[in-house]
């Protein structure tokens, strides 16, 4: 552990379907054994990210602890991008999309060890429509899955599951995108419209194989349809995927447009309908810590 002065942990209780009691006892126990002062705060849904830049104002917090999901993180991340303070990670959510891209291990004490490290990364930050984005967004039929996931009573990847086959039924895909960027105006039909500061889904879905969380670019994501054999590509991590499956375009600023309004999420959660999303990188980058043999 380095020798931070103030640590914050901010845990979600309710993200995911595990306890987070386990990994808030062993980072309090890991910073009181190096002299360091250990503040928690638990996410209530109400004013968190107030708090949090307040608490992080006031205590001169020097490492910020999250454990959560990709929700969470981009609460977190949003709310002290204009501070001087790095962030480790302890992937509790449903998905954990942002801790899978940046190889967190799946092993509690090495999560501890790595989130407390000074090992890091300076990582992009999106914004989309005046919104934080780390990993990634997409219009289109899984933000419809979000949607519908967060409108159950079941948590848990095997709540996604169990929407999966109503949210195909019920959705209107093919939908169109119009993108314009770098002077450039591309239409387009598909079932999904991805915008991506990584490479995977929590699913561990390699939908960008080519795309690094700290390059200075992004990358759309055009899935023109729905094929069994494309997904079980990018679910086996292979870089060559398909070009009548999956269209990408790199940018760092784009507009995109479509009619009618279509759901979009953002770091798994959802946002609402949209017929425009304003996509640009911000010049703050989010300091990560990461594995030592971590590898974009």
């Amino acid at each position: 552990m380095v020798n931070f002065k103030e640590v914050l942990l901010v845990v979600n209780p309710i993200s995911g379907d595990i306890s987070k009691d386990k990994a808030q006892r062993q980072v309090e126990q890991e910073v009181k054994q190096h002299n360091a002062h250990f503040h928690l705060y638990k996410t209530t849904g109400e004013n968190d990210a107030e708090e949090i830049k307040e608490l992080v104002k006031e205590r001169e917090i020097d490492r910020l602890v999250i454990a959560g999901g990709d929700g969470t993180i981009n609460l977190v991340a949003d709310a002290v991008k204009d501070f001087d303070v790095s962030i480790g990670l302890i992937p509790a959510g449903s998905a954990n999309g942002l801790c899978t891209n940046l190889q967190i291990p799946q092993q509690l004490e090495q999560q501890v060890q790595i989130a407390l490290s000074d090992h890091c990364i300076e990582l992009d930050m999106l914004c989309l429509n005046e919104k934080i984005c780390l990993h990634l967004s997409d219009l289109g039929i899984n933000a419809e899955l979000i949607r519908n996931y967060e409108g159950s009573n079941i948590r848990g990847k095997f709540g996604y599951l169990l929407q999966t086959i109503p949210t195909l039924i019920k959705s209107e895909y093919p939908f169109e995108f119009r993108i314009e960027t770098d002077g450039k105006e591309f239409v387009r039909e598909g079932v999904l419209l991805g915008i991506a500061n990584a490479n995977k889904y929590g699913t561990g879905a390699n939908v960008n194989p080519e795309g690094k969380p700290n390059d200075g670019i992004f990358e759309i994501l055009v899935f023109k349809r729905l094929n069994f054999f494309d997904i079980l590509k990018t679910l086996r991590n292979e870089s060559r995927i398909d070009p009548e499956f999956l269209e990408t375009i790199p940018t760092t600023e784009a507009t995109i447009t479509c009619k009618p309004p279509i759901s979009f999420q953002i770091d798994g959660e959802f946002i609402g309908k949209e017929t425009k999303i304003d996509v640009s990188i911000i010049p703050q980058k989010l300091k990560v810590a990461v594995p030592v043999n971590y590898n974009p």
